[in-house]
């Protein structure tokens, strides 16, 4: 019984990505807003039933990696080391983040949501909200971990913090959209995330220390 539903899972993963795929391709080539729900299920191959079991919205193929890197964050800043400040323990994810934007195929890359988030004002408004609840998540860690610090303190360093996201996000969509160098746009972004994460970081063990 087990097997049959790690293959029934994996199945369901596989049709997840066929569909995510499909969208990304259509996104690149025409936009965000200019592609409709049923156009994905034709590339896809599938019902529009389908697509919306998996989809429940159109940003939400855009949006799919959100609730995991919601929970990541949060989750990485609350099991850190005592030692070790929230900043540097974001620092790999972004970084990888990087990495795996610029590596992607081209033609996958462009409708995605480093892209897509620059090129649709509706789009951008859902990755806006989306970075609001990741910061309100992020605000709740510190606390947890951190609870002698004062609470506004809390919600203003995670804003900082889902800021630089942000910032590298945006970055890296230009990259993508631009068709720059992938090796020097990944070099660029990461002395700048490097250097914005040291600094959150001297400003959190400075708020600690006080």
């Amino acid at each position: 019984m087990s097997d049959q539903l790690g293959l029934r899972e994996r199945k369901k993963m596989q049709q997840r990505e066929l569909i995510a795929d499909a969208a990304a391709a259509l996104f690149a080539e025409r936009g965000f807003d200019a592609v409709s729900m049923a156009e994905v299920a034709r590339a896809a191959d599938v019902s529009d039933q389908t697509v919306y079991n998996y989809f429940p919205t159109k940003p939400d193929l855009v949006l799919d990696r959100a609730d995991e890197y919601r929970t990541l964050y949060s989750r990485v800043v609350r099991d850190r080391p005592r030692a070790q400040s929230p900043a540097d323990a974001l620092q790999p994810i972004l970084m990888n983040s990087i990495d795996f934007y610029l590596e992607e195929e081209p033609g996958l890359a462009g409708g995605e949501f480093p892209a897509l988030c620059l090129q649709s004002d509706t789009l951008r408004r859902f990755a806006l909200e989306l970075r609001q609840e990741q910061g309100q998540h992020l605000a709740a860690a510190l606390l947890e971990t951190d609870p002698a610090i004062h609470p506004i303190v809390a919600r203003a360093h995670a804003a900082a913090l889902i800021s630089v996201i942000q910032s590298i996000t945006d970055a890296t969509g230009r990259a993508v959209i631009n068709a720059s160098a992938p090796r020097e746009a990944a070099a660029q972004m990461r002395d700048d995330a490097a250097a914005a994460l040291a600094h959150l970081d001297q400003v959190y063990r400075t708020t600690l220390a006080a």
